[in-house]
């Protein structure tokens, strides 16, 4: 339990594209801070540490803590380096959340990026998995997910048009986000007519590699409502972590996500999911992971998703808008991309995200998720948690 509330107090983050020649890493970095600043009116003399993250492994450096510097403001402050995969981002909102809950620190900056254009992003992930079992047959971006959909799919009989739905509404949904990368409407032939990656997945089914960063400021409760008179609180977090090895997967469900929720949902008295909760951004780079992973939430029955999904309730104006800002479909650098999700959930909470405005948001979730199937999420809100 935490010792003190906490609040997210500005965002900020670059418009994302799939390759940024113009800018160097520590460039893109500082485009995110500097309007994370400028949002919470703030100055890098103002905050007392800073979190920063990415995949490592993707651009070869290590010391990214120290190599960002100049970048991030981190000169002579306390500086930390998190990296957990396709997680980094979600690690990096809770890790800055308990270093201000703790008493530790009263405003950390938290940093999310990624030059996916400058790594060999297939082979770093793979490294992921186990080189015996696992690297040589199945390992990388796409198999993994593709044999969750068709699980799925042999289990309640889901088609691939049901997936495709998914990526249509989020990449209608991103056509009212300035900072996605991508931005243009599809309809479902469109996306069943694209080339098959790994059946039952098609190339407008998945996420694009993207350059991209994103700035969260956070401040305890003496600081929050002094900074802006609509903070976002966050009620609390969790996370979940499987094993590594593929073959102990229960392809079909997110176990993570599912263990996850209600670990999240009783520490806040949520007990209607669906009733209580507002919008969620949710970490979902394919688009089959939108059906499945609504079940393991508790948002709709096992089996249901796809019948949900249709319905429309997800889409914006419906029951429970999903990836208002049209999620990692339209954009994912990768470090950054489950920060973006918290920030737009924050964006959402404090009445910022103008065109992708959902009316009304009480609670929000956000969430991150790893390829080795893991699960980190938050729950943002309008008014203080309890403690």
């Amino acid at each position: 339990m935490a010792k003190r509330r906490v609040a997210i107090v500005g965002t900020g983050q670059t418009h994302h594209k799939s390759h940024r020649p113009d800018v160097s890493g520590r460039e893109l970095i500082y485009e995110a801070v500097t309007r994370a600043l400028e949002d919470a009116d703030l100055s890098i003399k103002n905050i007392d540490a800073i979190i920063i993250g990415n995949m490592d492994h993707f651009e070869g450096i290590n010391y990214v803590d120290c190599w960002s510097i100049d970048g991030s403001g981190g000169y002579h402050k306390p500086v930390i380096k998190l990296t957990t995969g396709g997680t980094t981002g979600s690690t990096l909102a809770i890790g800055g959340y308990h270093f201000v809950a703790s008493g530790m620190f009263d405003k950390v900056l938290i940093i999310g990026w990624e030059k996916n254009s400058e790594s060999d992003t297939t082979g770093a992930i793979t490294t992921a998995f186990d080189p015996v079992w696992d690297r040589l047959v199945f390992a990388g971006a796409i198999s993994g997910l593709a044999v969750e959909a068709q699980s799925y799919m042999a289990k309640y009989g889901a088609t691939d048009r049901d997936g495709a739905r998914v990526s249509v509404r989020d990449r209608k949904h991103a056509c009212n986000n300035p900072y996605a990368q991508l931005r243009k409407e599809v309809t479902l032939e469109e996306v069943l007519a694209s080339p098959m990656l790994a059946d039952p997945i098609h190339l407008l089914d998945v996420c694009p590699r993207t350059d991209g960063a994103c700035a969260v400021i956070m401040a305890s409760e003496d600081y929050a409502e002094k900074i802006t008179s609509t903070p976002d609180w966050i009620w609390a977090t969790a996370n979940r972590h499987k094993y590594t090895y593929l073959g102990d997967v229960n392809w079909g469900e997110l176990d993570s996500m599912a263990e996850a929720s209600r670990d999240l949902f009783k520490k806040c008295g949520i007990t209607e999911p669906r009733k209580q909760i507002d919008v969620i951004e949710m970490y979902q780079p394919y688009s089959f992971a939108g059906i499945i992973w609504i079940e393991d939430m508790g948002i709709v029955p096992r089996g249901k998703g796809a019948e949900y999904i249709w319905s429309g309730a997800t889409d914006m104006g419906g029951e429970l808008p999903i990836n208002p800002s049209g999620g990692v479909i339209a954009c994912n650098p990768i470090g950054a991309t489950g920060l973006i999700r918290c920030a737009e959930a924050a964006l959402q909470v404090m009445g910022k995200a103008e065109a992708r405005q959902v009316p009304d948001v009480n609670f929000a979730v956000s969430t991150g998720f790893g390829g080795c199937m893991w699960t980190d999420m938050l729950l943002h809100g309008k008014k203080k948690p309890n403690l």
